[in-house]
């Protein structure tokens, strides 16, 4: 195949303009992917990282219109062109008209799962006033704590869930939201405060101790007839300021409690007091029959 230099410098500009949409495109995607990590220092790599793209897409774009104005004459100028036969002309058919469909069938219904979950927010977390007059530190709270999402789980291993789900089946007995954190300030006063349809259920509450980053969990163990079916929240705040909040839902009937009898005590009948005894009246000695004489 034949290339000349001005098909060389054509195709140069094409996949330079491409290559730089395709450089835009992952740059933008890595700034915006950036904003959901809780982490502020993977954040701000990644986030420089995508900036580093955009502006590669737009060296590539200046690249390709360096090459498209600049190229194709210091390319004649060092090899000038040479004389070539102009084809002629030949009789090209006219195409006919060909049919074109107007109508196109849109499906109108798309297939939805019958049963799916999805956790909700509804209104804005709130600490209770119970908690807040309960406070003890005095240490002023790190603006910038992060937390990670929520994850729920029956166990814990080395503070990491263990199968963590959304939607858990009674009878359910201990549960655990796990986390981690970042910049966190050890004697800052911190809360867990887990909520059954927007009504407080438990609450732990007191000064930090898990030093500045790590993981942790917030557990609650009530008797298995308390976990009634319905969607629980769990609001996790440093200070006074809501940091993250999880959502999970427990579906099915809990079990009964059981009632032990206690045994109680049976009055014996009352004993019959014996008659006592009355001595019997001395005998009165006979005379003996005295002998004749």
């Amino acid at each position: 195949m034949n290339l000349d230099i001005h098909t060389a410098v054509l195709t140069t500009v094409v996949v330079s303009i491409l290559g730089a949409f395709l450089i835009l495109i992952r740059g933008i995607r890595v700034v915006l992917s950036a904003r959901k990590i809780s982490y502020f220092r993977i954040r701000r790599k990644q986030q420089t990282g995508g900036r580093w793209l955009i502006m590669l897409a737009v060296l590539f774009l200046g690249g390709a219109y360096a090459v498209g104005r600049y190229a194709e004459p210091a390319a004649y100028a060092v090899f000038p062109p040479s004389t070539t036969p102009s084809l002629t002309p030949t009789i090209t058919l006219t195409p006919t008209i060909s049919l074109t469909p107007t109508i196109s069938l849109t499906p109108s219904i798309t297939p939805t799962p019958l049963y799916s979950y999805t956790p909700t927010v509804t209104g804005t977390p709130y600490l209770p006033d119970s908690i807040r007059a309960a406070f003890t530190s005095q240490v002023t709270p790190n603006p910038q704590t992060v937390f990670s999402p929520l994850q729920f789980s029956l166990s814990v291993q080395n503070y990491q869930p263990v199968n963590p789900r959304t939607t858990f089946q009674n009878p359910v007995g201990r549960l655990f939201a796990s986390f981690s954190y970042d910049f966190m300030t050890d004697g800052v006063q911190w809360s867990a405060v887990w909520f059954r349809n927007g009504e407080m259920v438990f609450s732990e509450s007191g000064p930090w101790e898990g030093g500045t980053g790590g993981y942790g969990y917030s557990e609650w163990n009530p008797p298995a007839e308390d976990w009634i079916p319905g969607v629980y929240q769990v609001v996790l705040y440093v200070g006074e300021e809501w940091k993250v909040l999880g959502e999970f839902r427990v579906v099915g009937d809990p079990p009964t409690p059981t009632v032990t009898p206690t045994p109680s005590l049976t009055p014996l009948p009352s004993s019959t007091p014996l008659p006592s005894w009355t001595p019997r009246p001395s005998d009165t000695r006979w005379p003996s029959p005295t002998a004749p004489q």
